[in-house]
């Protein structure tokens, strides 16, 4: 079998994905079509903001209509007739004029609930799915690139589902009304009075050409930016200590004055684009006033019907100028939606077999001529013959780089194996589910991880259930249970993001407890004590010790004093297995495990490495 799972599913997982290189077709209807399942649980309030969008339109067009009438009547008026029915339109004016704000209304609510609800179902789609992915998708791509796909990306086809779409049908959809009523009124001055909308089209098609190109430049430059200012919040430790920030500020300073250019020039497009429709309408405008004034003074025509040409050809233009700026983003939004659908159709690597079953409670590991790379042609480890007993605790020792590591990602599967087979009890890890293998495996890391959230929380972590006494139950075993107390809102006490608050021996502790109160027949400790003081790995070993009696124990190393008492020692070097046998078995050999040992006792009572 080959790791990284090409063959699962037909998915591409060893692609890494580029977030900026293109803004997408305008109409890609595979895209559509995926993305019109995100309606469909708010079919009925998209509904009602359709509804409220047709209100408004309805009484953008009906105004000038009632405008020109009542022009009409104040003219018959003023030869000397009177006013009747004049009452009747100022009614009709304010009944279209509270139509328009109830429309409004309609749609700025229901649109609202719409789009959140479009982000509320993408998002939590994308996290279940990340959550999901196997850790090699993680190695590969960066934290910063899947968080835009989350954040920007689902915001962009909020936007286009929510209103972008039905934005395009209603602009639309309003110039074919007001193009047919001014044909209705007078077909000559129609027609004269829309020439200069083949001019406009022409204007728009170039506007969005660079409009086009300007936007995919701000996007790339917030993407790098973005990244650069994450880069620069997480080394800041690295960079006082080496007095970088002169270097790093002018490196952001350059990134960021790109990102300011790009959106200069993206602002320089969109103001260009408002005055020459103001131009062409007020081009529009005068050929009316002209044309439509003649046909009034030759008694052709009435001034209302001119007042409501006018009116007309000023609502004419913004259903246009609507649509050459939504053109845009709707390619950004399809961009967007391509690349949520191309993050949601990497399938994990690794994936259970149809006919997996639970493993039952476990105790032990057997590692049958395995080989392992993490990238194709880098093999890690090389033919690896290792059981480890029902009962025994085995350390795993070795320079770094010799492989240690990869031993226990094995057993839990994190990865696949690229030859043989790891069995848990003769069950290869395969064969059995996900979830219940790594139930029965309790693994503490080097990197003390903590959630936000209190210590009480963190603890019982992988046991939700479990009750505070059990939890206090399983601090004192960890040896955490007296510093907890200490601290001012004891097991309540905030850990803060990933564990600040507490020192790297105290979030150890804490992680030991939550391992420990998950209850795992079978314990993986991964370089658990390398973060801790020596006293605090004094405590820790005690604990341990506890920990150990009737588990079977997988101990990698990384400071030799952590494994003499194992009942069983493995020396890797290069990923293979060189030697093997006690701590007096092995320094009696006086082999590299001997030399490794000596060099570091001499060193003091602090070795770094093992």
């Amino acid at each position: 079998m080959h790791h990284g799972g090409g063959h699962h599913g037909g998915a591409q997982p060893h692609s890494t994905f580029d977030s900026d290189k293109v803004l997408g077709k305008i109409y890609d209807v595979r895209v559509l079509r995926r993305l019109l399942k995100y309606l469909a649980p708010v079919k009925s309030h998209l509904g009602r903001g359709a509804i409220g969008m047709a209100m408004r339109s309805f009484a953008t067009i009906a105004v000038p209509p009632l405008v020109g009438m009542a022009a009409d009547r104040i003219q018959i008026a003023i030869q000397g007739g009177d006013l009747s029915g004049l009452n009747t339109i100022v009614i009709m004016v304010v009944g279209v004029a509270l139509l328009g704000w109830g429309g409004r209304y309609l749609e700025q609510l229901y649109l609202g609930y719409v789009g959140q609800g479009i982000l509320f179902r993408v998002r939590t789609e994308m996290f279940d799915h990340l959550q999901k992915l196997s850790l090699g998708f993680f190695d590969r791509n960066k934290v910063g690139r899947i968080m835009s796909r989350v954040q920007s990306d689902v915001q962009q086809i909020q936007e286009l589902l929510a209103s972008g779409m039905l934005n395009v049908i209603t602009s639309a959809l309003t110039l074919v009304a007001i193009a047919c009523i001014m044909i209705v009124m007078n077909t000559r001055l129609a027609l004269l009075t829309l020439t200069v909308v083949p001019a406009l089209a022409v204007v728009a098609f170039i506007w969005q050409k660079y409009a086009r190109r300007a936007f995919i430049q701000v996007r790339r430059a917030i993407a790098t930016v973005n990244a650069q200012l994450q880069e620069g919040i997480a080394g800041v430790r690295v960079t006082q200590s080496m007095t970088r920030e002169e270097v790093n500020s002018e490196l952001f300073d350059n990134v960021n004055r790109e990102h300011y250019s790009a959106n200069v020039r993206a602002a320089r497009l969109q103001a260009a684009m408002w005055p020459v429709v103001e131009i062409l309408t007020a081009i529009g405008t005068a050929l009316v006033i002209f044309l439509g004034g003649s046909r009034v003074l030759a008694g052709e025509m009435s001034v209302g019907v001119l007042l409501a040409f006018v009116l007309y050809v000023r609502r004419f233009f913004e259903p246009v100028l609507e649509l050459a700026m939504e053109y845009v983003e709707i390619q950004r939004a399809m961009a967007s939606g391509a690349r949520i659908f191309e993050l949601l159709d990497i399938e994990p690597e690794i994936i259970d077999v149809p006919e997996a079953f639970d493993l039952p409670p476990a105790k032990e590991i057997r590692f049958k001529g395995v080989s392992f790379s993490y990238a194709a042609g880098v093999e890690v480890l090389h033919n690896i013959d290792l059981t480890v007993n029902p009962g025994e605790t085995v350390a795993i020792v070795g320079r770094t780089g010799a492989g240690k590591s990869s031993l226990a990602n094995l057993i839990t599967r994190f990865y696949e194996v690229d030859q043989g087979e790891v069995t848990v009890d003769g069950h290869n890890v395969n064969s059995v589910t996900q979830q219940s293998l790594r139930r029965q495996i309790g693994v503490v890391t080097q990197d003390p991880f903590l959630f936000s959230g209190s210590i009480e929380e963190n603890i019982r972590y992988g046991r939700p259930e479990a009750s505070r006494q059990e939890i206090v139950e399983a601090a004192k075993t960890a040896r955490a249970h007296d510093f907890i107390s200490r601290l001012e809102r004891g097991y309540e006490t905030q850990a803060g993001e990933r564990g600040e608050n507490l020192s790297a021996g105290q979030r150890q502790f804490v992680c030991l407890a939550r391992a420990i109160l998950a209850n795992p027949p079978i314990l993986v400790l991964d370089e658990a004590t390398s973060s801790v003081d020596t006293n605090s790995e004094r405590l820790m070993q005690k604990s341990f010790r506890r920990l150990m009696k009737g588990r079977t124990c997988l101990i990698i190393a990384h400071r030799l004093s952590t494994v003499t008492r194992a009942n069983r020692i493995v020396v890797l070097e290069q990923g293979r297995i060189v030697e093997e046998g006690s701590h007096r078995e092995l320094l009696a050999k006086r082999g590299l495990y001997y030399s490794m040992f000596g060099a570091l006792t001499a060193r003091g009572p602090e070795p770094q490495s093992a």
